[in-house]
């Protein structure tokens, strides 16, 4: 409950905590009461000291250097706190940066990378939770991403393409790339892109204008059924493919198949066509490796940069939702564009 007795200032802070809580209450995640006070008693501890400074520091105005005057205080006090550890500092900083952007959502704001960027300068913090037998996932850098994105966006029809040089693609080129954008723009995982079939596009309407805005996926191996939702410039290169695929004739209910007549996209063959789109836009993985999976990783990253919940990504992805915290430590990393 908000105390409306308090400043002003001192109310944006309670709010944006209650609000944050709330949702995440909603969505299943703070199930115990122990954990919700465990939570409030951390970001009480920072309005606290963002109230008490002078002038104080105001909830949308936090900068790294207020992160660091704040963690500086804590240094050296005996609590019972754990204030000096560097785990609890990085879980205070996820906790800050998790409520920041929930209220930036909220209220229309861009999100404040404040938390992100002192952590990123404080490596002792930033690595205090992490172990090199489960090494962080490999994502695009932000070049990579726009380096990968022209590249895939050129098989489709676009102002000042050259048709000539568009006609030319062979229909291989077309499925590829489009196979390929639906690992970055949907979360795909290989062995999804081969079980989608002619059914899994779902339209956001009829007629022309008509694009794919959310995919049914089937079921396959370890991941299962589910939807996710497609990226306005992924769902432009799939509706160009399947343009290029009823003019092709391809049979089959296979949205990508191996074969003019309908075979099945085999795992070999997709992962091999795969790399050949991200060598051919200089994105290939690390000693020449396919290293598709990078895309899903993005599309996971991307997703929750945007304040998107953990449990909807995972479920967009078809994992359990546990699996979200291996991007904590690529989450402070520089945001991509996809």
């Amino acid at each position: 409950m908000i105390d409306t007795s308090l400043p002003p200032i001192s109310v944006d802070f309670q709010h944006a905590f209650e609000a944050w809580a709330a949702d995440q209450q909603g969505a299943g995640v703070l199930r115990k009461a122990g954990a919700h006070e465990v939570y409030r008693a951390m970001w009480e501890s920072f309005a606290t000291w963002c109230i008490g400074q002078s002038p104080a520091v105001r909830l949308d105005a936090v900068d790294p250097r207020d992160l660091h005057a704040f963690q500086a205080a804590r240094y050296g006090r005996k609590a019972s706190d754990q204030s000096l550890s560097p785990r609890y500092a990085l879980r205070l900083m996820r906790l800050i940066e998790r409520v920041l952007a929930h209220h930036a959502s909220r209220t229309g704001r861009r999100p404040n990378r404040a938390p992100a960027d002192w952590v990123r300068a404080n490596p002792q913090v930033r690595y205090a939770e992490s172990q090199q037998a489960d090494p962080p996932p490999e994502v695009l850098t932000p070049q990579e991403a726009r380096q990968l994105l022209t590249h895939l966006s050129a098989a489709r029809p676009r102002p000042g393409q050259d048709p000539a040089a568009l006609a030319s693609l062979p229909w291989q080129e077309v499925r590829n790339r489009a196979s390929v954008a639906l690992q970055l723009g949907a979360g795909l995982a290989p062995s999804d892109v081969r079980a989608l079939t002619l059914a899994s596009p779902v339209m956001n309407g009829v007629g022309p204008k008509a694009r794919t805005w959310k995919l049914r996926v089937p079921a396959n191996g370890t991941i299962r059924a589910r939807e996710t939702p497609v990226a306005p410039w992924a769902a432009e290169l799939l509706h160009h493919w399947l343009e290029v695929r009823a003019a092709s004739r391809i049979a089959g209910e296979f949205l990508f198949p191996s074969t003019r007549t309908g075979k099945p996209w085999l795992a070999d063959s997709q992962y091999q066509c795969a790399r050949k789109v991200l060598e051919a836009a200089g994105v290939a993985g690390r000693g020449g490796a396919g290293g598709s999976f990078r895309l899903r990783h993005t599309f996971a990253l991307r997703q929750l940069r945007r304040g998107t919940r953990p449990e909807m990504v995972a479920r967009w992805m078809g994992v359990e939702p546990g699996e979200m915290r291996r991007y904590d430590r690529v989450l402070l990393g520089p945001e991509a564009v996809v």
